[in-house]
């Protein structure tokens, strides 16, 4: 069952069947949150939260579980929660926003505190730079929508 969570239902497993290399599945798997993450904003943005701290809570857990080969490409739970974070209580135009946004922090590891968080030991440290990123991304979508107009 962790190696199901960790791969969020084989999601990080899509690029290396096609492709033959795991990387980019972190995106793969976020663009695949994206519509559950939506499809939840009709329930409100408290069901989007609720969600977030669900599947950040499993994405330590199960990522801790494969921390030992670091943080491997296929390993793709932290990214759903990033996604689930950067969609909060927006709607689709600016959560498209800030999921790219989110993409950019996460890969790039240049804005604030994402790097940090990455050193966290274990599954905390594989989950906490996505939350991280995707806060970067919830900041940049609720900017899209709030002073933008967007929505």
């Amino acid at each position: 069952m962790d190696r199901v969570l960790a791969s969020w239902f084989g999601c990080g497993l899509i690029l290396r069947r096609f492709r033959g290399v795991d990387a980019g599945s972190g995106t793969v798997a976020g663009l695949v949150t994206l519509v559950p993450a939506l499809l939840l904003g009709r329930a409100g943005w408290t069901a989007q939260l609720l969600a977030a701290l669900v599947v950040t809570a499993l994405s330590i857990w199960a990522s801790g579980r494969f921390s030992g080969e670091g943080d491997p490409a296929w390993v793709v739970i932290d990214e759903a929660a990033g996604t689930f974070v950067a969609t909060i209580g927006v709607g689709v135009g600016p959560a498209l926003i800030g999921f790219v946004v989110f993409r950019i922090a996460d890969i790039t590891k240049r804005f604030p505190f994402v790097s940090k968080a990455e050193a966290l030991p274990g599954g905390l440290g594989i989950t906490a730079d996505d939350v991280v990123a995707g806060l970067w991304g919830l900041g940049a979508a609720w900017i899209a929508q709030s002073v933008l107009g967007l929505g």
